[in-house]
């Protein structure tokens, strides 16, 4: 896709992989609307990219809110002139087994990290289908790859996010909208922000290392995802092996290679963001 001139929304746009993100988007002509729950995180972020020459929108928004993400939408169309990207970022983690949390907090993470995707792009495709023009990218996870114990549901929603953007990417397949594109980008642990303190065991951290920054994630959206139209980037590169050796070896092999690389220990060290 070609960057320069055009318009994207970036949900959790104010913190994370979603600052990042828009960082790189404005150093390529781009104009971003963000939205954010945390207003002073969004005021903040507002102020940093227009100070990098960018033009910058900022809305506060909670995406578990329908209403609030399609009246958010219109107005994205009105003060942009169109969408052409949307970058669902925005996610939240709790924690824990899964007799840990509470009912609510399992609801609030399937809704956040999952439903939300169903309003967010249902208010901009039609406008994307209409122009055969667009790109939707969501952010996954690495916990797509594999069942990561401390992370059940947070899990279950990013295996839920990859299925969503390949059945929706044939579905624009089917609809001869060709112009309109998908890609899930899939991070594993990062050393700093939601999974602050997770990593695996040796040897999988040495095959698997920790992710500096979000930059490296924000790269990976820019530069793999909307210019290069990959489908599902995964960073780093080597957990690409996850779901190779799935469909190579017989099933108990890989969980015992999972148990052997420490991934169920990942979430023992886990504090989250500060």
């Amino acid at each position: 896709m070609k960057l320069r001139t055009s318009s994207a929304v970036v949900t959790g746009g104010a913190m994370g992989i979603g600052l990042a993100t828009c960082k790189r988007l404005i150093k390529e002509g781009v104009t971003v609307t963000l939205w954010d729950l945390n207003t002073e995180a969004l005021n903040k972020a507002k102020a940093e990219l227009e100070k990098l020459g960018g033009k910058v929108f900022a809305h506060q928004c909670d995406v578990t809110d329908k209403v609030r993400v399609y009246e958010l939408a219109e107005i994205a169309k009105k003060e942009m002139g169109k969408v052409d990207i949307l970058i669902n970022n925005a996610g939240i983690v709790f924690g824990g087994e899964l007799l840990d949390g509470t009912d609510e907090e399992w609801e609030k993470t399937i809704n956040v990290n999952l439903t939300s995707l169903i309003y967010t792009i249902r208010a901009f495709l039609p406008q994307m289908y209409e122009r055969n023009v667009g790109h939707i990218v969501n952010l996954s996870s690495a916990s797509a790859t594999l069942g990561v114990p401390g992370l059940a549901v947070y899990t279950a929603t990013k295996w839920a996010v990859w299925g969503l953007t390949e059945s929706l990417r044939f579905e624009a397949y089917n609809n001869g909208k060709t112009g309109v594109k998908y890609s899930s980008v899939h991070p594993s642990y990062i050393a700093q922000g939601l999974f602050h303190g997770a990593k695996l065991g040796f040897p999988g951290n040495l095959i698997v290392p920790l992710l500096k920054d979000h930059d490296v994630i924000a790269k990976t959206i820019v530069e793999s995802a909307l210019k290069k139209g990959r489908y599902s980037p995964k960073r780093p590169v080597t957990l690409n092996l996850n779901p190779r050796l799935r469909g190579l070896l017989p099933d108990s092999w890989f969980q015992k290679l999972m148990i052997f690389f420490g991934v169920p220990q990942s979430m023992k060290t886990w504090t989250g963001r500060k």
